[in-house]
């Protein structure tokens, strides 16, 4: 599997961060409560789970890391869609009812 760029740059600063902050990747395993093998997959760009990498921020006391990206989207409602037209409606099918004869 070929590694994404991204990929590899997000991870080398988790790996950057933990050798700041003197942890090993057991400790950090062990603080953000994944296997030592996610923890490598996730600082060598190889692929992680976002709840590994999630996790691992937060052991590292770098959650708020995530409101660098951008102030959070506001509310969507799928109705401020709607040109202000009526909405589209299935056309009707005609039913039949079936009676149930007496036993």
């Amino acid at each position: 599997m070929k590694k994404d760029g991204l990929e590899v740059a997000l991870g080398a600063r988790v790996r950057a961060r933990r050798i700041a902050e003197q942890l090993t990747q057991a400790e950090l395993a062990d603080r953000a409560n994944v296997s030592v093998g996610a923890l490598q997959h996730l600082e060598g760009g190889a692929g992680a789970t976002i709840t590994t990498f999630v996790r691992v921020l937060r052991a590292l006391g770098q959650a708020d890391w995530v409101e660098t990206l951008g102030p959070a989207p506001a509310p969507f409602n799928p109705l401020d869609l709607l040109d202000g037209s009526p909405r589209r409606r299935r056309p009707a099918v005609a039913r039949v009812r079936h009676r149930r004869t007496p036993a």
